[in-house]
């Protein structure tokens, strides 16, 4: 999965000269947590809500209601925005954003494509994509083994799941030689396939039945 199958395409943007006050009413209206700035087609920031809501003045501040409208009215995205902005390619995996966010600390990256903005991928986004790799709308049994880590360790799994089919799968959490795999099992044989496993001598360590979920 790479990042332009998940991303928002085609977001809407500032530019540096828009009015604070507009950036805080088009994220309001529309529904966004963040914009990003362009300047003659170029990526050059990005503001979120938080970046807004920090500009506001403090509700203890003495100024008049006048003098707060004036300050407001000059006060411009470009001096809230960040910049330089964290950026992900178009063709990159998913799990590149991801670990972008996660190091970066923040919830969304413009996407580039040939150093244009085409589009932005949220924690949200990643979210979703996360639901459909470990297949959770499609119910079944969610089996957690300890299994070997060595070559051949899935093809046994899946030799012993048959005829049931396996829907997708995850490792992760390597200790003494071993990793812990997460299968959603479908299909037929389900009511037997945890002695199949067992009786392969795989290590059964959780077992849950789930229903399919609507979109």
């Amino acid at each position: 999965m790479l990042v332009r199958d998940w991303m928002t395409p085609n977001p809407r943007t500032v530019t540096p000269d828009t009015p604070v006050l507009d950036a805080i009413k088009l994220l309001k209206d529309q529904g966004y947590r963040r914009l990003p700035v362009l300047e003659a087609d170029r990526l050059v920031g990005i503001v979120t809500d938080k970046d807004l809501k920090d500009a506001m003045p403090s509700k203890a501040t003495t100024l008049s209601v006048w003098e707060l409208n004036y300050l407001l009215s000059k006060l411009t995205v470009s001096e809230v925005m960040a910049k330089p902005v964290i950026t992900v390619d178009a063709d990159e995996p998913l799990e590149e954003a991801a670990l972008l966010m996660e190091e970066y600390k923040v919830g969304g990256l413009p996407v580039l494509s040939e150093g244009k903005l085409v589009g932005i991928i949220t924690i949200t986004d990643v979210l979703k994509a996360f639901i459909e790799v470990m297949g959770m709308r499609e119910g079944g049994l969610r089996v957690t083994l300890d299994v070997e880590d060595k070559p051949g360790a899935l093809e046994r799994l899946g030799a012993a799941v048959k005829p049931s089919n396996i829907v997708s799968v995850a490792t992760a959490g390597r200790h003494d030689g071993y990793r812990i795999v997460v299968l959603r099992i479908t299909g037929e044989g389900l009511d037997t396939v945890v002695d199949r496993l067992r009786n392969a001598d795989e290590k059964v360590l959780d077992v849950r039945e789930t229903r399919p979920r609507k979109i």
